[in-house]
């Protein structure tokens, strides 16, 4: 274009009006969490161009719709947690069979220290309680009693992943009778005594009748705890005859099972509460003496399956849990459970009583036993040959034997 004559350059407003704010984001900042996932944090603010500089405007002015997150996700790398335990105590006892504990924690493979037992809820964990021998007592054969700490067996009462389909695991359970809301008068005291005691034990009573009435007022005790059982394939049902609760004192009336959770205090009369499981806990929370409710519950046949034919129920005071079941047709199912429940007043204690492993080639790590604390919901997974002795923390337990 050098022969041509150039033009002079020219520059015309095309659009005099203004653009309109927008929302700007600023980088986000650093991770919250080091493993894992995270949350970062960005800024996020209402910004509009004119005369070619960003001027900051109320958020108002932008698109309330369009606004972005101010935290987005993040993860820098996945987190690794594992169990780890103290050093093992000294044998209880001095001689004869006795247990020893050791403590369990959750650690960080990043940090290399404790962290909260929450993030390693996943992994399994061994055994925290197991049996020790000291030797043989002087004088053991004339003063052991049935029942004393942990007797040896035949086999050697240990657990193991390795157990076959066809082998057998054994436990036994054993808690204090579980007293039902009944006592016998003392010598010399009159039905007024007697009444008032009956009015007191219901409190962490299990009660196993198809029905009944459950009269929790006047308890003298803050917090009143009973228990409903029936077999599995029933379910319960309780209704409200009467209820004395001041809510605005705080006292509430709680409903728990497996699959259901209930709370309530206004509008309690004649309200209906289905269990939907073979169990029912009631606790009754009160403040002012005198106060509380009157139930009454009644079972019937399950209008869903909740269990497998395997399952059994337990409800005490001792029992043998023995697995595989032996299901008609010679069938298995591949997870076996044992719920057990006992009267809120009392704890549950399992212990292996023998093995039967099988072949040494079916040793998998899909072969396991899982204990639960219903109350706490921890479980602990026993692996390998492992002797040990469980104990609750509340009066429900389930176990399961995985292949």
């Amino acid at each position: 274009c050098q022969p041509v004559p150039k033009p002079e350059s020219r520059v015309e407003v095309c659009d005099l009006n203004p653009c309109p704010p927008r929302w700007k984001i600023t980088p986000a900042g650093p991770c919250s969490s080091s493993c894992g996932l995270g949350l970062a944090v960005q800024l996020v603010t209402c910004v509009q161009v004119l005369h070619g500089q960003e001027v900051l405007q109320e958020e108002h002015l932008c698109p309330v719709a369009e606004k972005p997150l101010t935290s987005v996700p993040c993860v820098i790398r996945m987190c690794s947690y594992e169990w780890r335990f103290s050093d093992w105590s000294q044998c209880s006892t001095s001689c004869g069979n006795g247990i020893q504990t050791r403590q369990d924690f959750c650690l960080s493979s990043l940090t290399h220290k404790p962290v909260n037992p929450v993030f390693c809820r996943r992994f399994p964990k061994a055994v925290v309680v197991r049996g020790c021998s000291a030797g043989p007592c002087p004088e053991q054969e004339r003063t052991l009693s049935p029942g004393a700490e942990l007797q040896p067996v035949t086999p050697a009462p240990f657990l193991t992943t390795a157990a076959a389909a066809t082998g057998h695991r054994h436990k036994d359970l054993d808690v204090s009778p579980s007293a039902g809301p009944r006592e016998q008068p003392e010598p010399g005291g009159g039905e007024e005594d007697t009444a008032k005691r009956c009015s007191l034990c219901v409190c962490g009573s299990l009660f196993l009748d198809a029905s009944g009435i459950i009269n929790m007022t006047g308890v003298g005790s803050r917090d009143c705890t009973v228990a409903i059982g029936r077999p599995l394939r029933e379910e319960i049902s309780v209704t409200i005859l009467e209820s004395s609760l001041n809510c605005s004192a705080g006292e509430v009336l709680l409903f728990s099972g497996r699959m259901m959770w209930r709370t309530g205090c206004r509008k309690l009369p004649l309200s209906l509460i289905n269990s939907r499981t073979n169990t029912l806990i009631v606790k009754q929370r009160i403040v002012l003496p005198g106060n509380g409710v009157i139930l009454q519950y009644s079972s019937r046949t399950a209008t869903r399956k909740y269990y497998q034919d395997c399952d059994q129920q337990l409800f005490g005071p001792r029992g043998e849990i023995v697995n595989p079941v032996q299901l008609p047709g010679g069938r298995q199912e591949g997870v076996c459970r044992t719920f057990i429940t006992v009267a809120p007043r009392h704890r549950i204690s399992i212990r292996a009583l023998s093995t039967d492993l099988g072949p040494e080639g079916n040793q998998t790590h899909f072969n396991y036993i899982l204990v639960r604390d219903v109350g706490t919901m921890r479980t602990v997974v026993f692996l390998g040959k492992q002797q040990f002795l469980w104990q609750s923390t509340g009066s429900q337990a389930e176990i399961e034997f995985h292949e």
